[in-house]
Order: C-alpha cells, then sequence, then structure tokens
C-alpha cells in the first residue's frame, strides 16, 4: 500500500520526532523506498540602486557568492540526511536522501508528484493563532497541496527514538 515514502526534513530537533514513525512504518509496511528531503532555499540575490550603478563584476561577484552559499546550503543539507539515513534501520528498503533547491512548500509539492510518492511523514510545530500566521505552515501546505496521505506529527507525540 504504503511503498514510496517521503520523509521531509529541515535539520532541527523537531523535525526528527518523526524517526520513531519512520521506524514503525519500516517494520509494518514494509515500504519499498523512503527518501529523506531537505529543501534548500536560494541564496538571494539583491540588486540595489548601488548595484545597479556598479560594473558588471561586482554584479558578477555577487552572482559568484549567492552560487557559493547556495552549494554551501547544499553540501551541509546532504551530510546532513545521509546522516539521517545512516540512523535508520531498514533491511530490504532502499533508504536514500534528496537535497532540493526551491520554495520550500512548493518544492515539495512537485517532488511528491515527479517521484509518485505513496505518503508522507512530516513534522509539524503544531502552531496556532498569531504564531502559525506570522510563520506560516509548511506542514498544512504539504497537506493542502499533497493527494497522498501525510501523516503529521506533532512535537508532543511522547514516543521516544528507539
Amino acid at each position: 500500500m504504503y511503498k514510496r515514502i517521503m520523509v521531509p526534513m529541515d535539520g532541527s530537533d523537531l523535525a526528527e520526532r518523526v524517526l520513531p514513525h519512520v521506524h514503525s512504518f519500516l517494520e509494518g509496511f514494509r515500504p519499498d523506498s523512503v527518501v529523506f528531503v531537505q529543501v534548500v532555499e536560494p541564496a538571494p540575490v539583491i540588486f540595489d540602486d548601488t548595484a545597479a550603478i556598479s560594473s558588471s563584476t561586482s554584479r558578477e561577484k555577487m552572482i559568484d557568492y549567492a552560487q557559493k552559499v547556495e552549494e554551501q546550503r547544499k553540501s551541509a543539507a546532504a551530510e546532513y540526511l545521509d546522516g539521517i539515513v545512516h540512523r535508520v534501520k531498514g533491511e530490504g528498503v532502499d533508504l536514500r536522501s534528496e537535497v532540493l533547491v526551491g520554495r520550500v512548500a512548493e518544492r515539495l509539492a512537485e517532488y511528491i508528484e515527479s517521484q509518485a510518492m505513496d505518503m508522507i511523514i512530516i513534522a509539524t510545530h503544531g502552531r496556532s493563532g498569531i504564531s502559525r500566521w506570522v510563520r506560516g505552515s509548511i506542514a498544512e501546505r504539504v497537506l493542502s497541496s499533497s493527494r497522498v496521505p501525510v501523516l503529521m506529527v506533532r512535537p508532543d507525540t511522547g514516543i521516544k527514538e528507539q
């Protein structure tokens, strides 16, 4: 039933609260693959009036710098996800990681569709009121845009990693 599971991670302790649930799914459903995904937002390149007057060399330096920052973010995300994959045990299951670039909720939705995922397991802060309005909720945006089941794990579930 659930053969391809995506687990979005953001490097936080909260995101890692999903890991015990992933372990349970590995034991109970025996999926074919579990992909741990982290989305890196592109480094912004900001041109103000001063930059418009500056030489093209300055613009090129700013673009090069932004590209280096993005590469560093991607490298750090890949290293983090590799560590997660090594922590999760799943015999006979293809455990892997994927670093994506773009706006988080939109990029996750695209990946779910393009990779034909069957289920998503994602952490949620469980915010409400003004905090939720100000910060938004990636998990809720994934839920509303996804055509597959989404298991949203709150930080207070009480389940500990094995």
